[in-house]
């Protein structure tokens, strides 16, 4: 992953925290070069709660003008429920904090090792309808996966991204004013024993996998700097060439 600008103006590297951080100490914003005008932050490991704080002051106060945002980071161990998550998906907990939020699904858990995409989008800016935006946030994933040759699928029926029938990727997204934030979250090193206690995203059985279980020996830092990438050249509507490059590779 390319060097961040640290908050007193010297270059530094995204880290992983002992002890997490909030929000507030994220690193900057910065352009990432390429054909979208995004700012990418990104951050270790960083609260849920003054994280999800953030993305709400951002979209409630953002104008017509504002650029839009993809924020990358880890949370410590934490279950969150969308709107539609039901009490029973939670099977048990040995103490890990559960916390309803306001996107959209049901539950899931992030903690260290996965990589956390936050979208703060003008979806009215970008000329895009919900189905559209959670396709392209599928397809960016699929097209990160394909590097690595992994041959990986969205579900109409459940969002996410998929490898062989389990979970590598969940998706979840609130959307107001024309705006929408949350995003999507990619298992890459992490202990997935926490996704035993829950029906992830509500689907009993559903296994899940990660990104260093399918072969992957690229760590965070290069998977998070990909990610970005993958995630700007879908929202560019770059998808030709990206298909083009996976049929001639």
């Amino acid at each position: 992953m390319r060097s961040s600008v640290g908050i007193n103006g010297t270059l530094t590297r995204p880290r992983v925290l002992e002890t997490p951080n909030t929000f507030s100490s994220m690193y900057p914003p910065r352009f990432e070069p390429g054909s979208s005008n995004i700012k990418i932050r990104y951050a270790g490991l960083t609260d849920y709660l003054s994280t999800w704080q953030a993305m709400k002051d951002f979209t409630g106060s953002r104008t017509k003008n504002t650029p839009d945002e993809i924020w990358l980071l880890q949370h410590p161990p934490v279950y969150t429920q969308g709107v539609a998550g039901k009490p029973e998906h939670l099977l048990h907990n040995d103490g890990i904090l559960v916390i309803r939020t306001d996107r959209g699904g049901q539950i899931t858990y992030h903690g260290p090792g996965q990589i956390v995409a936050y979208l703060l989008l003008d979806m009215r800016r970008l000329k895009l309808g919900v189905r559209e935006l959670v396709r392209k946030i599928e397809s960016a994933v699929v097209d990160l996966l394909w590097d690595y040759r992994i041959d990986a699928v969205g579900r109409t029926d459940a969002p996410g991204v998929y490898v062989g029938g389990a979970k590598i990727a969940a998706l979840g997204l609130k959307i107001k004013n024309g705006c929408c934030y949350h995003g999507l979250s990619l298992n890459v090193d992490m202990d997935l024993v926490p996704f035993a206690a829950i029906n992830p995203c509500g689907y009993s059985g559903l296994r899940v996998t990660q990104t260093r279980d399918l072969g992957v020996t690229d760590g965070l830092e290069t998977l998070c700097g990909k990610l970005a990438e993958k995630l700007q050249a879908r929202l560019a509507g770059m998808e030709n060439s990206i298909f083009q490059a996976q049929a001639n590779a």
